[in-house]
């Protein structure tokens, strides 16, 4: 089972569930000619989606378009069950950064025909994720930046304030359909600026001056 690694002392943590949210960022949702849902978009990764730091990212070869998205990413301390907007924030054991990989061109697919997106943004690699800081480290998920880099150019840069669901939002609706668990992850969404990946990119993301990963493509 794979774990949450922190840069402080604090114990890692087993990864139960991974939710990741979609259209969270207006720019993000109209780059790729998508409206703003009006309840956040929620889709799950399994957990052999995870890839760590140190770990060279092998792309599918049944895709010919896979795309990063860079994003905040929280990781639930104390589970629970409806969640309260005022108490969202004490279930939060930490903050990372991560890319949501997506199979663009399998996803395209799967819209027009009304499909599910699991192939195209569950496949092995696709939740890339960094080491954690403590959540105290950030008192205000709403007040941070992060950045992707790729081969030194930048090519995806975010503002949680510009988040269409804040993330006391997001922990309210997602504990409102799923019961959250310990070690559960949530990826937050993604700001405009994705596009394809291919062999030999050196990726560099960084979480405020908190924390930074790098990913090298195969």
């Amino acid at each position: 089972m794979p774990s949450i690694e922190f840069l402080t002392n604090h114990p890692s943590i087993a990864v139960a569930n991974i939710y990741c949210i979609g259209r969270n960022y207006a720019a993000h949702a109209a780059e790729l000619g998508n409206k703003v849902e009006a309840e956040p978009l929620v889709f799950i990764k399994p957990t052999s989606a995870i890839q760590k730091e140190g770990e060279p990212l092998v792309l599918p070869t049944w895709s010919q378009e896979i795309h990063h998205e860079v994003e905040l990413v929280l990781v639930i301390g104390r589970g629970g069950k409806h969640i309260s907007k005022a108490a969202a924030l004490s279930h939060i054991a930490g903050y990372g950064i991560g890319l949501d990989l997506t199979a663009r061109d399998l996803q395209n697919v799967a819209k027009q025909k009304g499909l599910p997106w699991t192939l195209a943004k569950g496949f092995d690699g696709s939740a890339c994720l960094s080491r954690f800081v403590p959540a105290a480290a950030i008192p205000d998920p709403q007040d941070v930046s992060f950045s992707l880099d790729i081969n030194g150019e930048r090519r995806q840069t975010g503002d949680t304030r510009m988040m269409v669901y804040d993330v006391p939002t997001l922990i309210e609706y997602v504990s409102s359909r799923f019961t959250l668990q310990e070690g559960d992850l949530l990826f937050t969404g993604t700001p405009e600026g994705v596009g394809p990946l291919k062999s030999g990119d050196k990726l560099s993301m960084k979480l405020g001056g908190l924390l930074d990963a790098e990913f090298v493509v195969a």
